[in-house]
């Protein structure tokens, strides 16, 4: 694939696309191609993000990043095609970049790449998103799972998430019929205690978590405050000034204000089975 077909699939922003096709013009990719194959593969994709990041030195926005990330991707695209996985979960779980620098705007105001650190498991074929949730490869207490991980975008109702369950058994029997695993794992500031008290009982938040048996708890952490808010700073300390738009955040800003913090917390359960 194209790195510019890419671009179209995954609806990019245009005006990121026009600062990829300029970097693109002047970018030495020779010196790179090592780190940028290595990508691709989950042995050795952290690795080459450090090396990368290290070789690129100087890199406003992390613009350098992500076309060498995409440049990656089309590597990807045809290891996807090798194992005859549909189109629309590459789509799918590759649009994580479009909707990271959406979101990248919305806390910062202006758009650039602040994800490199994680999207790199996409590229290497860690992460898949299947309907609503994503899924990762993973170990807990020293067996295989699925770590699960909730998207900005998800539509979280019963029905939705219950889908999602069901087509991420179908797809790992399927393309990864040699893994085995019976768990999920999530760790996600939607699965705190906090959290839990102050929602109604009608709440999608609620009965996502009660999905899961909750075996440890962070309440300092402030994970909250980038996903509830759109605060790009999670050692703020100034409650005060958070946005007070929703009812959870309203109440998610008085506990904090209080002294109490969402927090997060880490959940297991069973994976579910589905008829036939």
């Amino acid at each position: 694939m194209e790195q510019k077909e890419l671009y179209r699939l995954l609806d990019l922003q245009p005006e990121m696309v026009k600062q990829l096709e300029e970097i693109g013009a002047d970018l030495d990719l020779e010196p790179l191609a090592p780190y940028i194959k290595q990508l691709t593969k989950r042995e050795t994709a952290a690795q080459a993000y450090n090396d990368l990041k290290v070789a690129l030195q100087e890199d406003e926005g992390n613009m350098k990043m992500l076309y060498c990330q995409l440049q990656s991707m089309c590597r990807t695209f045809e290891n996807y095609k090798e194992k005859n996985i549909p189109v629309e979960v590459f789509t799918d779980t590759m649009k994580c970049y479009t909707r990271f620098i959406r979101e990248c705007q919305k806390k910062n105001g202006r758009m650039f790449f602040d994800r490199g650190w994680w999207t790199f498991h996409q590229i290497s074929m860690e992460i898949f998103r299947i309907g609503a949730l994503e899924y990762q490869f993973g170990e807990y207490e020293g067996k295989n799972v699925l770590y699960v991980h909730i998207p900005s975008d998800a539509d979280i109702t019963d029905a939705s998430v219950d889908s999602s369950f069901e087509e991420a058994g179908k797809f790992f029997a399927t393309y990864y019929g040699d893994y085995v695993y019976d768990k999920y794992v999530c760790e996600s500031w939607l699965l705190s205690p906090v959290l839990a008290s102050i929602l109604p009982e009608t709440s999608h938040i609620k009965s996502f978590r009660n999905r899961f048996t909750i075996v440890k708890e962070e309440p300092e952490a402030k994970d909250f405050l980038e996903w509830l808010f759109q605060v790009p700073d999670t050692t703020m300390t100034d409650y005060a000034s958070l946005s007070e738009n929703t009812s959870l955040q309203r109440r998610a800003k008085e506990l904090a204000l209080a002294g109490t913090l969402i927090g997060v917390a880490w959940g297991v359960m069973d994976v579910p089975v589905y008829d036939k």
